[in-house]
């Protein structure tokens, strides 16, 4: 792969919101600076997503120096949070199975995000990611961590999986849908020149310096099936990932990253394979549910 790149840097501030893109982003531990740090939560303090409120995806949110957010939602005009400041309570919250300790943003912006979801939320903030939660053990070495991701640092597709897809798509009962844009599979990198389903047999890669283990493959949800625009449901690329990407009981595209360095990441960085896993490694259940 002489010619694959970096194509394009995804962050998303809120957990479960529309996300942005970046010219270049700095890679941490636990993932990209500023990524899901902010997470909303119910009023029993279990995170909320997009698998049940599609209308996060019309939340905008935008990182501030210092760890705030600029938020914005249809038919209100932007308003920003400041990040939590020592001493701030915190509580302890949960994402999947994990509990991790997270501390309350401001009460106004939760009750702006309550009255637009329509159910009661409270934003909150990830204070440390070095020491709250790990990752899956099965995939990771001891003391790794992920912020609020929902297993893994980061996510990497790559454009001419998408272009393979979309073609399927194309064939198949929902031709109309399609084709459907990378940001339907929220990733956090984008490669291209690798060629069609290539991520399958990675082990190791690298973006310019920046090292990277792959975790695993990472099975798909109905997430993919909203338009991050309208926030309107369809029924691709389930139904074409079934007919055609079905790995056991998983539903795959994309692959899960664990940083093994830290760095800057950039846009036209090469990427490159570094090594690669036997066949049928990599498809056990992709996430702790």
């Amino acid at each position: 792969m002489p010619n694959a790149e970096l194509t394009s840097i995804h962050l998303y501030p809120l957990k479960g919101a529309r996300g942005l893109a970046l010219p270049e982003a700095a890679v941490e531990p636990w993932g990209l600076a500023g990524d899901r740090r902010w997470m909303l939560v119910d009023a029993e303090d279990r995170f909320i997503t997009q698998r049940s409120f599609p209308t996060l995806a019309l939340v905008s949110a935008t990182p501030l120096p210092g760890g705030g957010l600029a938020l914005a939602v249809p038919g209100q005009d932007p308003w920003t949070v400041p990040a939590p400041g020592p001493g701030t309570p915190s509580a302890t919250v949960e994402i999947w199975k994990d509990k991790v300790s997270a501390v309350s943003g401001d009460a106004t912006a939760s009750a702006r995000l309550s009255a637009f979801l329509g159910v009661a939320v409270r934003l909150v903030h990830l204070a440390d990611p070095a020491r709250d939660r790990l990752v899956d053990q099965r995939f990771a070495a001891p003391g790794e961590t992920v912020s609020l991701a929902d297993g893994y640092p980061l996510l990497v597709t790559t454009t001419d999986s998408l272009d393979a897809l979309n073609a399927l798509i194309a064939e198949g009962d929902h031709a109309a849908e399609g084709p459907l844009p990378m940001e339907r599979f929220r990733p956090s990198v984008v490669v291209s020149g690798t060629g069609a389903w290539d991520e399958d047999g990675w082990a190791r890669v690298a973006v310019g310096e920046v090292t990277f283990k792959v975790a695993k493959m990472c099975g798909r949800c109905v997430v993919t099936t909203t338009d991050q625009r309208t926030a309107e449901r369809g029924k691709e690329p389930l139904r074409t990932l079934s007919r055609h990407r079905r790995f056991g009981s998983q539903l795959v595209f994309g692959q899960n990253l664990i940083p093994e360095s830290t760095g800057t990441v950039r846009a036209g960085d090469p990427f490159t394979v570094l090594a690669r896993r036997p066949v049928g490694e990599g498809t056990l259940p992709p996430e702790r549910v």
